[in-house]
């Protein structure tokens, strides 16, 4: 039984990512087929799923910083968005047939947006670090902090009174830290965050407390420190494998009632309100068009979370079993709705930017960019390894060099270290119509994915660039797009390190020692 399930689950993942669409679409299918045909899920695959749940609040609690809610456009754009979405669905909900408390539920979890798609989504085109992904990721946040306040107050169990002890948790955050640091291995710092995650969720319900908030806890010991960015990249891969059980069991609930199917379809319809809502909450709050335009976009689709809210809900009673079955169905759907716009977002903000920038604010905006580099002659755009590496050297040369990034903690980083660096997003075509390039002799494009290289590039030339444009790619075919685009030279670092190392093997004589191979060739 057991390979059934994962053999199906892969063959639909496969299937439907191959159309450009999410794997968990192929999952619920997956698990859905499967419940036609008889199948049931059994304690092997509630136990996955339910160890998937506890990785993923895990993670998200390693990101819980308060410093990316506590800002206007978050607070406000999320808490209001959250109201009118509960506003919305309460009266549907009610109108058909539940119970006030129900339709409560039932409205709040419906007013989630996907942590897992967007973040995906995000971390596939290098944006998470800009403007659009952090007010999108703290608006998840938000949405995720009262999920956890609905899995505690939904979870049919009453707190212990040695509960209160939880309140001296934050005393033990640097004993946690020391042993991470410790853990040299990186098994051995895998092994530690399963342990923290299962041990969180198993003393909180052990006190009376839901598991998944006890989980998100103890992932929140570590929100902030280092080791939480490099815990939450070891355990992505094991939390999404099993949270593909808890979809899979999801799917084999089987098919919605007519009354729960009519409700996911008038869900599905609200979505483009939801969608239009987040736009005019975002230029409300002084974003730009296209900041609030592409945040829109991440953020058009159902929660994951409204799965697992829903099915906590569902198992204390206070939500019928079939709405979590509807909650399914529209997930899935929303995912596949959103697949293809998330890839299409930047040519479907060409197309009407003349329309959505209309009702852009005529005030100073948080997001505003850099319109002058001053007296800078060189661009670095990107300032990792690489972009450092040319950075220092143009400086060594005495030239007048300024660095660009999206990122703001590696902004802050170099200009902790003596550069100048601004913050800019190289895909943001505003970007490129309003940056003075007159002074600028060359750029050098050190960093970013290749669809963003590739469109910098692009815009740099439809605004009259006379310059030249240097790029970093690891790929052959980059390589001949950014050609195309208008680069006018390209670095294949890997390849002219291959090709310098045979030329060296092949000499008669043995490389100078001081002939070696400078470390940003395979940054």
């Amino acid at each position: 039984m057991d390979i059934l399930w994962i053999g199906m689950a892969f063959i639909f993942g496969m299937l439907v990512s191959r159309i450009k669409l999410p794997p968990l679409v192929g999952y619920l299918a997956a698990g859905g087929i499967l419940s036609v045909y008889g199948y049931e899920a059994g304690a092997a695959l509630h136990e996955v799923a339910h160890l998937g749940v506890l990785l993923l609040l895990f993670t998200v609690g390693l990101h819980l910083r308060l410093k990316n809610i506590v800002r206007i456009e978050v607070l406000g754009t999320g808490g209001i968005h959250l109201l009118f979405s509960v506003a919305i669905f309460v009266p549907i909900a009610w109108a058909f047939g539940y119970d006030l408390l129900a339709s409560l539920i039932i409205a709040v979890v419906l007013g989630f947006s996907s942590t897992v798609l967007t973040a995906k989504n995000l971390e596939r085109r290098g944006e998470l670090g800009a403007f659009h992904g952090r007010v999108a990721i703290g608006i998840l946040i938000l949405q995720d902090i009262v999920a956890i306040v609905l899995l505690g107050l939904t979870s049919g169990t009453t707190p212990s009174p040695w509960s209160l002890a939880l309140l001296g948790l934050p005393l033990i955050r640097p004993g946690i830290i020391k042993i991470v640091e410790l853990s040299n291995e990186e098994e051995l710092k895998l092994l530690f965050a399963l342990m923290l995650a299962m041990g969180g969720g198993a003393i909180f319900e052990g006190l009376g407390l839901s598991s998944e908030l006890g989980a998100l806890v103890a992932g929140m010991l570590l929100s902030g420190h280092a080791v939480a960015d490099e815990l939450s990249k070891k355990l992505w891969g094991l939390k999404e494998a099993f949270l593909v059980g808890f979809f899979l069991e999801v799917g084999l609930a089987g098919l919605p009632s007519l009354q729960d199917f009519y409700l996911a379809l008038i869900a599905i319809a609200i979505l483009p309100i939801k969608a239009v809502l987040f736009y005019a909450l975002m230029l409300t709050f002084k974003l730009r068009a296209r900041t609030s335009f592409i945040a829109t976009v991440s953020l058009t689709s159902y929660s994951e979370f409204t799965l697992i809210a829903g099915s906590v809900a569902a198992s204390a009673g206070f939500i019928p079993e079939g709405v979590v079955i509807a909650f399914a169905l529209l997930t899935a759907v929303s995912f596949a709705l959103n697949a293809p716009l998330s890839i299409w977002e930047e040519r479907l903000w060409e197309r009407m930017e003349m329309f959505l920038s209309r009702f852009e604010r005529d005030v100073r905006h948080p997001d505003q960019q850099t319109i002058s580099l001053g007296s800078a002659e060189y661009l670095v755009v990107g300032m990792g390894n690489a972009g450092q590496a040319a950075y220092d050297r143009l400086k060594k040369e005495e030239k007048h060099v300024v660095g660009m990034d999206i990122d703001p903690a590696r902004i802050e980083q170099n200009l902790s270290e003596g550069r100048r660096v601004i913050y800019g997003d190289m895909q943001d075509i505003e970007l490129w119509n309003n940056l003075d390039l007159s002074n600028v002799k060359s750029v050098i494009m050190a960093i970013g994915t290749p669809e963003a290289k590739v469109n910098a590039t692009k815009y740099m030339r439809t605004n009259k660039y006379k310059g030249a444009i240097y790029a970093l790619t690891m790929r052959e075919d980059e390589h001949r797009a950014l050609g195309e685009a208008g680069a006018s030279a390209v670095c294949l670092p890997i390849t002219q390190a291959g090709r310098k190392l045979a030329e060296l093997s092949l000499s008669d004589n043995n490389a100078p020692e001081d002939m070696i191979l400078s470390p940003e060739l395979n940054s």
